[in-house]
């Protein structure tokens, strides 16, 4: 999978994150069949037009603990994360950090690899980074 169809897959994986659930940035990486890609799934939200259309539902992402990535000092993408999710009406909690929580167990939504649609073919040793587009 090239740059391109990783960003393509990832995006598409994430517009299926229905409303009022969250995932792991992991958990998309697995879903793609590039489960060591994780830091690559953050990058790829990092940096959306909020114009793209259809919108990409990126503030439904989130760590393995289920906290909200900071973002960097000085920046209020947390905060504009935060707030999009509230506005969904998902609960988010202030850590003893002061960092902003979601309880992955009650909002989280983590389907079996294999059974979302991820927008590209894997080759046949899954995960192995090869796959075509799908059109």
């Amino acid at each position: 999978m090239d740059g391109d169809e990783f960003h393509a897959a990832v995006y598409h994986v994430v517009r299926q994150i229905p409303p009022q659930r969250v995932t792991s940035y992991g958990h998309i990486a697995k879903l793609i069949g590039m489960p060591n890609y994780s830091r690559h799934v953050g990058q790829a939200l990092k940096f959306i037009s909020p114009d793209v259309n259809p919108p990409i539902p990126w503030h439904r992402v989130l760590s393995s603990s289920g906290a909200i990535s900071s973002r960097g000092p000085g920046t209020d993408g947390a905060a504009r994360q935060r707030d999009a999710l509230v506005a969904e009406g998902v609960e988010v909690e202030v850590s003893r950090s002061g960092g902003f929580k979601v309880d992955l167990r009650t909002y989280g939504w983590f389907p079996a690899v294999g059974t979302v649609d991820i927008g590209v073919q894997q080759g046949q040793d899954e995960g192995d980074g090869e796959a075509e587009r799908v059109e």
